[in-house]
């Protein structure tokens, strides 16, 4: 996972996906060289009634690598109350952003993607510099973007 860089956020990536990202093995993990990302129930590990009223999602974290890396949208605490629930599918999102870059030539991607309400899966190429602002204005390519259901 060394190639690989987490966000950590309740905030849906700028799109408010209801899922969240974490840093975690259950649900990004890399074996036979090959990464895999995988969503999981959030009512796994919190139980499906806290996920619809007292429950708390706190990414704020203690440890570099566990920790909120975007506040935006709320991104960072939720808690449910019966009215608004937390985010029912737990994935992970993985930059290679400081990792690996490249000017010219192809991309290969081979993949399966996942089926399911509240996930949506892609795979974008986003530029190393934003020259002309943040997401969206300096742009984005994407490979594939699907809804799970």
């Amino acid at each position: 996972m060394k190639t690989w860089k987490h966000d950590i956020t309740l905030g849906g990536g700028g799109n408010w996906e209801f899922e969240y990202y974490s840093n975690n093995r259950s649900t990004s993990f890399v074996k036979n060289g090959k990464l895999h990302l995988r969503p999981i129930l959030t009512s796994e590990s919190i139980g499906e009634d806290a996920v619809k009223n007292g429950g708390t999602i706190d990414l704020w974290g203690n440890q570099p690598n566990m920790k909120c890396t975007a506040n935006a949208f709320n991104g960072c605490i939720r808690k449910s109350d019966g009215e608004n629930y937390l985010n029912p599918i737990q994935s992970a999102l993985v930059r290679s952003h400081e990792k690996l870059s490249f000017t010219y030539g192809k991309v290969e991607v081979r993949a399966r993607l996942p089926r399911g309400d509240w996930i949506w899966p892609a795979i974008w190429l986003l530029p190393t510099d934003h020259n002309y602002g943040g997401w969206p204005v300096s742009g984005e390519i994407d490979l594939v973007e699907s809804r799970g259901n």
